[in-house]
C-alpha cells in the first residue's frame, strides 16, 4: 500500500532546497511569494543560492544534509525542489527516510527529482508530485494552469485531465497506480533498488535535449529489463529539444516509441501535457488513476 501525505492547509510551510544543480535566488524569488500568497509559510535553504562554484548547488554533503533536515522537520510539511539538473542519485543513499514514513510529507519536483519519485514510491511506499518547480513560476508561470495545477494538488483536489485526441493514440481503458518521470531517469535506475516496477502500472515518459538515437537506447533499456510488457497504460509527454545527427536516425521520437510498443495491447496516449516545458501539470506518482484513450481525447482521473 502507498501512504497519502496530508494535504497543505493554510499556515502549513513548505521547505524549498535544491538536492542536485545550482539555482539563483533571484529565480526564486516570485515562487516564494506565490506560496505565500496561497497561504504557506516558506523556509528558504542554504542550497538556494549556494556558494557553490560547481556544478552542483553545493557539496553532496551540504545537499545530501539540507534536504535530510527537510524531512525530519516536523514543521515542514511539503518540500519544492528549486530545480532538477543532475545530482540526486549521488546521495539518495545515504538519505535516512525512517522519520519520514512515520510523518509523511509532500516532495515536489520533475527532471533529476524523478530518482527521488521512483525511490520514495519503490522503498518507502509513498506518494509524491511531480510537478513544476521554483523557476516555472516566473514570467507569469504562476498564473499559468500548471502552476496553479500543484496548489490544487497541495490542497488534495483530485486531478481531472484532458488531453487532445492524437493521431498515434491507442484507445481503452485502464486503472493503475501512477508511475514516471523523466525517461533518462527512469532508465539510468534500472538495476539499482530505486527502479521503479511498472506491473499493472500506469507510466508517464517525457525528456529533453537527447539525440533521437538515445530515445531508442533507452526505450530498448525498458524494454529488456521487462518495463514495457506488463503495463496498464502508457503516457507519453513532451520530448523537446530533441537532437538529430548528421545521418539520420531514419525514426522520429513517436515512431520509436510506438515500434516499442506495437506488440502490447494496453492503452497510449500521446502529446499529454507533461515535460520540461511550460505545459506540465502536476501528477501524483502512486496514486490510482484512470486512464481512458478515445479517438476524440485521453482523459486522466485521479481515483
Amino acid at each position: 500500500m502507498i501512504q497519502i501525505p496530508p494535504y497543505l492547509r493554510k499556515g502549513d510551510t513548505i521547505g524549498l532546497t535544491c538536492p542536485a544543480g545550482y539555482m539563483e535566488s533571484a529565480k526564486v524569488q516570485t515562487c516564494i511569494q506565490t506560496l505565500q500568497s496561497w497561504g504557506y509559510e516558506v523556509m528558504v535553504g542554504k542550497t538556494i543560492g549556494s556558494k557553490s562554484k560547481t556544478y552542483f548547488s553545493g557539496t553532496d554533503g551540504e545537499r545530501r544534509d539540507e534536504f535530510q533536515a527537510m524531512l525530519d522537520d516536523d514543521s515542514i510539511k511539503a518540500i519544492l525542489c528549486g530545480r532538477g539538473g543532475y545530482g540526486v542519485s549521488r546521495i539518495i543513499d545515504e538519505l535516512d527516510f525512517s522519520r519520514f514514513k512515520k510523518h509523511p510529507k509532500w516532495v515536489i519536483g520533475f527532471s533529476d527529482i524523478t530518482v527521488l519519485h521512483a525511490h520514495l514510491n519503490q522503498r518507502i511506499k509513498t506518494a509524491s508530485l511531480h510537478a513544476p518547480m521554483a523557476n516555472a513560476f516566473n514570467d507569469g508561470g504562476a498564473k499559468k494552469i500548471y502552476v496553479q495545477s500543484l496548489q490544487k494538488a497541495l490542497k488534495g483536489i483530485k486531478s481531472n485531465y484532458t488531453a487532445k485526441a492524437h493521431a498515434a493514440n491507442r484507445t481503452g481503458t485502464c486503472e493503475g497506480k501512477l508511475i514516471g518521470g523523466n525517461l533518462a531517469l527512469i532508465a539510468h535506475l534500472v538495476g539499482s533498488k530505486s527502479a521503479y516496477k511498472t506491473r499493472n502500472r500506469i507510466l508517464f515518459l517525457e525528456d529533453i535535449g537527447e539525440y533521437i538515437y538515445n530515445i531508442d537506447r533507452m526505450m530498448v533499456q525498458l524494454k529488456r529489463a521487462g518495463m514495457l510488457s506488463n503495463l496498464g497504460g502508457l503516457i507519453v509527454g513532451k520530448f523537446s529539444d530533441i537532437h538529430k545527427t548528421v545521418r539520420p536516425f531514419g525514426q522520429t521520437v513517436q515512431q520509436i516509441i510506438q515500434s516499442h510498443v506495437a506488440e502490447y495491447d494496453y492503452p497510449v496516449c500521446y502529446d499529454f501535457p507533461v515535460s520540461h516545458e511550460l505545459e506540465n501539470i502536476a501528477l501524483k506518482v502512486g496514486v490510482m488513476h484512470q486512464l481512458t484513450v478515445t479517438k476524440n481525447r485521453s482523459v486522466l482521473k485521479e481515483l
